[in-house]
């Protein structure tokens, strides 16, 4: 009996999943537990694996597309095993961004259509995708003969049309309908042999007047001008997610920031200690470490607000912020203050190689109650961070520069000494952390790295 592969739901938050790559062909055979494809949701991606053996007998959703969570992607089953029902009873969903773009599962294989003729006026039917799809290509939409329910004209329709039509930007493809140009007989000089505006007729030439007799490299530089030009790109589930969560933060929360600069030579001490037993901690690890100690010491810069109510954690689970392809996630490290610095070393690593292989789960990176964001290693010297929701505070971290500083003896006299700095700056919400407590919080911190055997 056929089983029908769903678009699995990774995360509370998920409502939908793009399909990155399919990692079987139709029609080869398919077992258990197998990588079947990759998907991308709007905290990462994910190799998912196959729970039925059979032969991936339709991929109802191909590479690119974005389909609700639950909803049909493919059919496993037994080769020759008649599939018709399932496909026919609706088996082949819409995409996210529109529902009504259900159609059979053949129609991405059909040929170009000819264009269709419509009266003036008359009101063309079209889905969200597919007015979009034509916009970038500058095509009529007016002209797509649609296969969806009721006419209704889908993505798949425009690109079907696209094949036996030229490429105009949507600019050009206005001024030639304005004028009535007939665009089958041009021939596009702009990126990817789109037409644009400088190849209808009648258009006036971007280079200079006198082009033949114009240094080469002018020639060359109105050559440029004519052909470079703008494109699109469609928004990430990533970054759809990150944008979503970041003007939230500014919305929501009463957002300010105090900064400090820390001492981290006894810390680059400690760090050299453990390599020297052969233990691997970074600098980051020994933040992380300090932040989880203060945060034990100030509980209302480890809470979050729920309306009008101060939520308390009785856990400190911090969260450190890792570069990947495409956006940032934030993978978590529970318990960070009862785990020790070996202890959050060990488990940081293995977050950031599971980040970075797209192989975190949703446990991974749920559940924090504080952010480190470190971009040190980009030279920046400080930066201010965006508090991430629900939590309360954030903390930037800059690199570590030896810079000159003036230290008072203890008979009063100054010097100027050498020493490796740091800048921290902690983004905080006002409506439940004051002023004097991110204060005393920084100041717990610095107290930590400038005093590292508390950490240990």
């Amino acid at each position: 009996m056929a089983t029908i592969v769903i678009m699995p739901k990774q995360g509370l938050m998920m409502e939908e999943g793009t399909i990155t790559s399919w990692l079987k062909k139709e029609g080869e055979a398919v077992t258990v537990g197998e990588p079947l494809f990759e998907m991308e949701t709007d905290k990462l991606t994910i190799t998912m694996d196959a729970e039925a053996s059979g032969t991936l007998l339709k991929i109802i959703h191909p590479e690119g597309d974005m389909v609700p969570i639950t909803q049909p992607i493919a059919v496993l089953g037994q080769p020759g095993e008649d599939i018709s029902v399932l496909l026919g009873g609706g088996a082949a969903p819409a995409k996210a961004a529109a529902p009504a773009e259900a159609v059979p599962a053949q129609a991405a294989e059909a040929p170009a259509a000819p264009a269709v003729e419509r009266a003036p006026g008359e009101r063309v039917f079209s889905s969200p995708r597919a007015r979009l799809r034509s916009e970038e290509n500058g095509v009529d939409i007016a002209a797509v003969p649609g296969s969806g329910p009721e006419g209704l004209v889908i993505e798949r329709d425009v690109n079907a049309y696209m094949v036996n039509k030229p490429a105009v930007t949507p600019l050009a493809a206005s001024l030639a309908k304005a004028q009535g140009v007939d665009l089958s007989g041009l021939t596009g000089t702009g990126r990817g042999g789109k037409i644009t505006t400088t190849d209808l007729p009648g258009a006036v030439p971007v280079a200079a007047p006198a082009a033949q007799e114009a240094p080469a490299a002018v020639q060359q530089m109105a050559s440029v001008q004519q052909t470079r030009g703008t494109h699109t790109e469609k928004m990430s589930g990533m970054r759809k997610a990150i944008s979503r969560n970041m003007l939230a933060s500014k919305e929501t929360n009463a957002q300010t920031n105090h900064r400090i600069k820390v001492d981290m030579t006894a810390a680059i001490a400690l760090r050299k200690q453990y390599k020297d037993l052969g233990i691997k901690v970074s600098y980051n690890d020994i933040i992380v470490r300090a932040c989880a100690k203060a945060l034990a010491d100030m509980p209302i810069v480890n809470a979050s607000v729920d309306g009008d109510d101060i939520m308390y954690h009785d856990y400190v689970n911090v969260g450190t912020a890792v570069s990947v392809p495409g956006g940032l996630i934030v993978p978590v490290i529970k318990d960070a203050d009862i785990v020790g610095l070996s202890g959050i070393a060990v488990r940081s690593a293995e977050l950031i190689e599971k980040a970075r292989d797209g192989k975190l789960t949703d446990a991974d990176y749920h559940g924090g109650t504080f952010t480190v964001s470190s971009l040190g290693m980009f030279d920046l010297d400080d930066f201010v961070a965006i508090i991430n929701p629900p939590e309360s505070a954030i903390l930037a971290v800059g690199k570590i520069a030896k810079t000159p500083v003036v230290v008072t003896d203890e008979v009063g006299e100054d010097a100027i000494v050498i020493k490796s700095m740091c800048a921290l700056c902690l983004s905080y919400d006002h409506r439940i952390i004051d002023g004097a407590e991110a204060a005393k919080f920084l100041q717990k911190v610095k107290n930590y790295l400038q005093n590292p055997v508390l950490l240990i």
